[in-house]
């Protein structure tokens, strides 16, 4: 699997480079590139990485680490970038060479130099506890393992401007400039009459690939000579300057001085501003962060920030909801040190992000059961990094600490649903340290936490935490906050196989009703744990019962992921009952939602649920399948499954009941065929239906749908409605319906679940 950075301008020459990255990768196991900032080392190493990634059966991983700042989370950005979603109560380094142990990839590490010791640390346990796991370093300093081998990344080579310059064409650092002058002076191109112009700027930049690119954006306005001319002017107030400091250094320096130079005013106060948020951010977060109502608005960030793509200082990327800026960290850094020269200004940009940060997150809470619910997961994810800077500037920041535990807390369901449950234990208990006092956020971050730590084998301490978050609530007259505690008691008693007790919990909770202000997924999943509860003890026709009046509820609502776990309810309700074909559907209905929602234990649970059922059915080849894919399934959730006595035991008669029919030889190989399938592909393996089987065989006709068409059809098994599939493409209704009735004339079909079945095999 690969997912490196996506590259938004060409890339110049390099290829000696490459070549020795890409031959220190094959007889050692940690490379690290270093040189200065502004290099080029990023990258080059996205480059290696790309040349080299099919040497590596399980993939390329790149973890962006200049927008962290605590050490402590580095193991964790690793465990994210590989969408390994750790349960367990270890330390995160140790979880992460037991789920690598026996995966053949390679891993990128951008930006080590701010987190070198955790950074060495990691790497140390990664190369001694495993055997094909691979590591490409960047940063400005050595790790300093005895592993390491170096590759010293050099400015490009620049010609002598007063020597032969026939040849000059051919050096990168001309090229490179050439290349992004033509992007702002179309035609531009390198002549007899400008090459030792430019072979001289390129010098006197020192080939630094970043100080290049600066100066070439001056070419809108400019000419080489004069380009050149300014360069000198800023040149000769540098090095009035600290002798100590490295010419590269102040080559750099100059061309970032020179580029916030011809920033106007606004400009320059937006670029300072800017150096808050971490990683990428949107267009709202650049708003909000820096417009004070004072020197700046809304509309002077608007066009500041026009202004500073312009000049190249911010990079335009794309974003899963649109636009999304970013600054490099060397003009990070440079922006940095000009908000701290304005007395107060980075404790007033910081609280401005945080606040921004928290209203962004209660906005998602309160629309997460809802529709949205995958624009949701995808905004939070390309805000990670900024959440992680705000709520380290809280809890770092002691008269900030409650707006840190209340930041944590508002992101339960992130925590919870979407596959981050360490990191979230991470920030609540830090949180938790530094808030003692009896408030209402501390309630919340009190059965957070106990949510969290309840899920693995640590029942106690969830326990423990959840029923003194239920009692703080009910000091400080709580009603939601004490209902959200209850659930998380009641959840650790089933997982603990009190199964009676559970359900009485459940019971009295679900005949209460729902009070003010408790959230509607935690009353969807009262009913959905009291459905289980029913369903382990025999109950099946009430468990169905139940699940009936939430599926409702969900419907409603148009919310995904407690329907998908409603639907996983359904298929054990039916597969107590010994219904199998409706077991079977609303398992396959409970695996596409999910997977569209990414969550990796409803995955994993509902992957053992589908094995049973297609052993139940005698077809025990696919169901040794299904346990491959679901083991490793649970290996990006554990170091192995949790869960009640009932799931595990199950699981064991399934495999046995596979193992019997098959062989040993037979079971190991469809065993190892599910093992080695991606969740997107062992999802589409569990969704094919026989009928479909038919249909795609090689003797039946070859469907083409229109563009159109198919793109109706990924939105139908995204689980759109009509009328959502008319708002999402801006068409009417009727042509919405007029497509998808097309669609199933042309395939055969009567059903959407049929549509959405054949676009992820098509997948």
């Amino acid at each position: 699997m690969r997912h490196l950075p996506v590259e938004t301008t060409s890339f110049v020459d390099r290829r000696r480079e490459q070549a020795a990255g890409r031959e220190l990768l094959t007889r050692a196991r940690l490379v690290t590139l270093t040189g200065p900032g502004g290099v080029g080392k990023t990258r080059l190493a996205a480059r290696i990485a790309a040349r080299a990634e099919r040497t590596f059966p399980d993939g390329v991983r790149f973890v962006h680490l200049a927008g962290l700042h605590d050490p402590d989370l580095v193991p964790l950005a690793v465990a994210d970038a590989l969408g390994l979603h750790d349960h367990s109560a270890g330390p995160p380094s140790a979880a992460l060479v037991d789920r690598l142990r026996d995966r053949r990839l390679l891993l990128v590490l951008d930006n080590c130099e701010h987190l070198l010791p955790a950074c060495a640390d990691l790497a140390a346990a990664l190369l001694h506890g495993t055997a094909g796991v691979r590591i490409l370093a960047t940063s400005r300093h050595r790790l300093g393992l005895t592993e390491e081998n170096l590759l010293d990344v050099r400015p490009l080579p620049v010609p002598d401007p007063d020597g032969d310059l026939s040849a000059a064409d051919g050096y990168p650092a001309l090229a490179l400039f050439a290349d992004r002058a033509a992007a702002v002076v179309p035609g531009f191109a390198l002549t007899a009459g400008n090459r030792a112009a430019v072979a001289r700027l390129c010098r006197r930049l020192d080939g630094l690939p970043l100080a290049i690119e600066l100066a070439a954006v001056r070419m809108r306005v400019l000419g080489v000579e004069q380009l050149l001319e300014r360069l000198d002017d800023r040149y000769r107030l540098l090095t009035s300057g600290s002798p100590a400091a490295l010419p590269r250094h102040r080559t750099l320096r100059a061309a970032v001085d020179w580029s916030h130079d011809l920033c106007t005013a606004r400009e320059q106060l937006v670029w300072a501003r800017l150096s808050v948020p971490a990683g990428g951010f949107d267009l709202e977060t650049a708003e909000e962060v820096c417009a004070d109502g004072d020197r700046l608005h809304r509309a002077d960030v608007l066009d500041a920030v026009a202004g500073l793509v312009d000049k190249s200082v911010l990079s335009r990327e794309a974003g899963p909801e649109g636009v999304r800026y970013r600054l490099l960290d060397t003009l990070r850094c440079h922006g940095l040190e000009r908000l701290r020269e304005a007395p107060g200004e980075e404790l007033a940009t910081r609280r401005r992000h945080r606040d921004w940060m928290l209203r962004r997150a209660a906005a998602c809470e309160r629309a997460w059961f809802g529709p949205g619910q995958r624009d949701i997961v995808a905004r939070l994810r390309a805000d990670q990094d900024n959440l992680r800077a705000a709520l380290d500037f809280s809890l770092g920041t002691p008269a900030e600490a409650l707006a840190g535990l209340r930041l944590a807390g508002t992101l339960w369901f992130y925590w919870h649903a979407c596959g981050a449950p360490r990191e979230g234990r991470h920030w609540m208990e830090r949180a938790l340290a530094a808030n003692p006092e009896p408030t209402p956020e501390r309630a919340r971050g009190l059965w957070v936490a106990g949510l969290l730590a309840g899920c693995p084998e640590d029942l106690t301490r969830g326990l423990r935490r959840a029923e003194e978050a239920r009692d703080l609530a009910r000091e400080l007259g709580n009603a939601a906050e004490a209902a959200h505690a209850e659930y998380v008691i009641g959840v650790v008693r089933l997982f603990a196989d009190e199964l009676p007790a559970a359900l009485a919990h459940f019971e009295a909770g679900v005949a209460r009703g729902p009070v003010p202000g408790q959230h509607l997924s935690l009353v969807g999943l009262d009913q959905v744990e009291l459905a289980c509860a029913l369903g382990f003890l025999g109950h099946a026709d009430r468990a169905v019962e139940v699940c009936e009046r939430t599926l409702g509820l969900c419907e409603e609502h148009g919310e995904e992921w407690v329907r998908s776990y409603v639907l996983r309810m359904l298929a054990l309700a039916h597969t107590v009952k010994q219904d199998w074909p409706r077991a079977e559907r609303y398992a396959r209905d409970a695996l596409r939602l999910k997977l569209a929602v990414h969550d990796v234990i409803g995955l994993a649970l509902t992957l053992d649920l589908a094995a049973r059922i297609a052993a139940e059915r005698s077809a025990c080849e696919r169901a040794a399948v299904l346990l491959g894919g679901a083991d490793r399934a649970w290996t990006a959730v554990d170091q192995g499954r949790w869960g009640s006595k009932a799931l595990n035991s199950a699981r064991r008669e399934t495999e046995s009941r596979a193992r019997c029919a098959l062989g040993r030889a037979a079971f190991t190989s469809s065993y190892d065929r599910g093992a080695g399938l991606s969740l997107s592909e062992l999802v589409g393996y569990a969704l094919q239906e026989p009928a479909l089987t038919a249909r795609r065989s090689p003797e039946g006709p070859e469907v083409r749908l229109t563009p159109r068409e198919a793109q109706v059809a990924e939105l139908v098994a995204e689980g759109l409605a009509n009328q959502q599939i008319a708002d999402r493409l801006v068409i009417a209704r009727r042509t919405a319906e007029g497509h998808v009735e097309r669609i199933l004339n042309k395939l055969g079909f009567n059903t959407r679940t049929q549509i959405a079945t054949w676009v992820t095999a098509q997948r």
